[in-house]
């Protein structure tokens, strides 16, 4: 787990003065490697790389370089994450190949298969990574990111070359270098105020995007990288025949998550593990005890009726037999906190569960340098209470379709607030043209209220549509997943995930994102996902013997954040001061958000998810914009080993 920045350049003269630039970023993003840095220079390229050692902490030092015994020295790899099944991957490239190598970490079991099985090793690797390979012989650069898009890639192409980097915040400081200008790209502001967040390949600033999950690419010095997807994410639900069929499917989703966290466990130093109140979580850290009997867990919360899963997370402590540790937060935290977190973000994430994140992340790194957490779960196993919409919204689908769209106008007529306006609005629209995730900020008429230039040619099916495509001929709850797995799960589950654990110099490991997992999980069918009772009906039923019985059956929460009543209080003042402060004029109305905010505190409407999506925004632009709000970003100080 680290944090890595390369540079490839048209000719070698780029290169030779390159490097202090690549130094400049690696200083950017030091908190995601604080163990260790280190640079490289090679004809074209050059690399850099803070290291936050996990795996064969004395050895693995990058950027590393390996070669087979003809052709030492051919590869440099950088590498961020961690592979969990490469004991078994050198066993089998020595077995087959008489691959020799001088470390014992996992490093070079990705560059000696891709010496010896080309692009298609991508498909080998069990893990979470991004990482580049410079082939010295074929001046060829490849690289990857995981199936799921744990583990973050920036890039940007300019006429000076290709900087890549963990970070968009490192990839800007390379901008210059490569003869860009970044610039806010409008289409992604009307995106992340639709999503709460930017989509991939998007990022906010228009000369930066970012290569996709379950991708994989070559670069040639003077090109741009040519993409392909290596991992579709295909479901294929199983047919399931009496009780003795759901047995062994529940038995094989077992044996698959107690062999998952077993390999997440692999590691030279101590892993302690994340624990809300929900089943996703609490598996994770009941199975993870299985292998250290002193695993420690963290939770977060909030000292407010109905938001916190602080008592919960601590019943199932004690009936799983494990240290706790728990860190609340007060919502002057939260203000306090928030432009630091937005600078560690790179872009906005309006999920205001993030903000305690960070704060359980830095007290979990007092105690343990990597965590597991449950996140994936929901998107594998079918946990979402949305995806049983498609059951509510049935009787439209007998509508005839003229009448369906009329009800949807006559929607628009009923006042805000009335209920059964948005059933009405929902059942007009078809799946693809209603579902684009779990968060909906703001719908088209909100929008055209608060931004300056809203464009109506720009819709959430811009992003959706390409996996609805892949799924045409799967059921509607199937195809939520799918497009989950592609939107929310990596633009925002992800994304907070990663950023709010290596702002602290945290290790997070997600057991359920795994491909054996997945391949157990896509063969569920859709009436073992949901009942009438439950979501999550298969992974309940295969986890009942694992788990605290408290637990086993209860509503998800996850972190759930009191913001609904904070911006009427406590934060009503501060919210209003940053629109104040705020240079967005460009892009909002801010008389517009100011309304919003006043109908919020006076209970016409719960705003409260769109407040904090623009002042998110705000907070980011006057980061990264404007430049007048300047973080004190602490300097990590963490020891090597925990």
């Amino acid at each position: 787990m680290c944090g890595l920045v390369g540079l490839v350049c048209p000719d070698e003269n780029d290169a030779a003065h390159a490097r202090q630039a690549v130094l400049g970023a690696l200083r950017c993003q030091r908190h995601r490697g604080p163990d260790e840095s280190g640079t490289w220079q090679g004809d074209e390229v050059v690399f850099g790389f803070n290291r936050l050692s996990i795996i064969d902490i004395e050895h693995s030092h990058q950027p590393l370089h390996w070669g087979p015994m003809n052709q030492p020295g051919r590869y440099a790899i950088l590498f961020n994450g961690e592979i969990y099944n490469y004991l078994e991957l050198r066993s089998e490239l020595t077995k087959q190949f008489g691959a020799v190598f001088a470390t014992d970490g996992d490093t070079e079991t990705i560059v000696a298969a891709y010496h010896h099985y080309g692009p298609a090793a991508v498909a080998k690797l069990r893990g979470m990574f991004a990482f580049l390979i410079w082939d010295r012989e074929r001046r060829v650069l490849f690289g990857a990111r995981d199936p799921f898009g744990i583990k973050p890639m920036y890039y940007a192409a300019g006429p000076g070359g290709v900087a890549f980097s963990s970070e968009k915040k490192s990839v800007l400081e390379l901008t210059h270098t490569i003869g860009v200008t970044p610039k806010v790209d409008q289409t992604a502001v009307q995106h992340y105020l639709t999503l709460q967040y930017v989509p991939e390949p998007q990022s906010l600033h228009d000369v930066v995007h970012r290569i996709e999950s379950g991708t994989s690419f070559t670069l040639t010095p003077g090109g741009k990288p040519v993409v392909e997807r290596y991992f579709p994410a295909t479901f294929r639900p199983r047919a399931v025949h009496g009780p003795s069929d759901e047995n062994r499917l529940y038995d094989e989703i077992t044996e698959a998550l107690r062999d998952s966290v077993a390999k997440h466990m692999r590691a030279d130093v101590t892993v302690g593990s994340f624990l809300s109140g929900g089943i996703d979580s609490t598996v994770v850290a009941a199975l993870a005890k299985e292998h250290n009997p002193d695993l420690i867990t963290f939770t977060t919360g909030f000292e407010r009726q109905g938001y916190s899963e602080i008592d919960v997370a601590a019943e199932s402590a004690a009936a799983i037999g494990v240290k706790h540790v728990v860190r609340p937060v007060s919502a002057q935290e939260m203000m306090d906190a928030l432009p630091l977190i937005t600078w560690y973000l790179d872009d906005p994430v309006a999920d205001p569960a993030l903000v305690p994140l960070w704060f359980i992340a830095r007290e979990a790194r007092k105690h343990v340098k990597v965590v597991l957490s449950g996140e994936g779960a929901d998107e594998l196993f079918g946990g979402y209470t949305i995806y049983r919409e498609p059951l509510s919204l049935a009787p439209f689908d007998k509508v005839p379709g003229a009448l369906r769209k009329a009800m949807g106008k006559v929607s628009t007529k009923i006042p805000q607030g009335v209920r059964g306006k948005d059933l009405l609005r929902r059942g007009a629209l078809t799946l693809e043209e209603r579902y684009y995730g779990n968060a909906r900020i703001f719908l088209d008429d909100q929008l055209r209220q608060v931004l300056r230039t809203y464009d109506p040619n720009v819709s959430h099916q811009d992003v959706t549509a390409p996996w609805y495509d892949q799924s045409r001929d799967w059921d509607p709850v199937t195809r939520m997943q799918h497009v989950d797995l592609f939107t929310w799960l990596r633009g925002d589950i992800l994304v907070k995930a990663d950023k709010m654990t290596m702002a602290n110099s945290l290790e997070l490991r997600v057991p359920f994102l795994d491909p054996e997992v997945f391949r157990i999980a896509n063969q569920v069918p859709s009436e073992l996902k949901l009942t009438k009772e439950t979501t999550k009906h298969a992974l309940r039923r295969a986890i009942r013997d694992i788990v605290p019985a408290h637990v086993l059956n209860r509503k998800k929460l996850g972190f759930p954040v009191p913001i609904r009543h904070w911006l009427k209080d406590e934060m009503h003042d501060w919210a209003v001061d940053h629109v104040h402060q705020s240079q967005t004029d460009r892009y909002l109305d801010k008389n517009a958000v100011l309304r919003i905010i006043e109908e919020h505190r006076s209970g016409v409407a719960d705003h409260s998810r769109r407040i904090w999506a623009l002042l998110v925004f705000m907070i980011w632009h006057g980061i990264f914009v404007e430049g007048r709000i300047r973080p004190n970003v602490p300097e990590p100080t963490y020891p090597v080993k925990l």
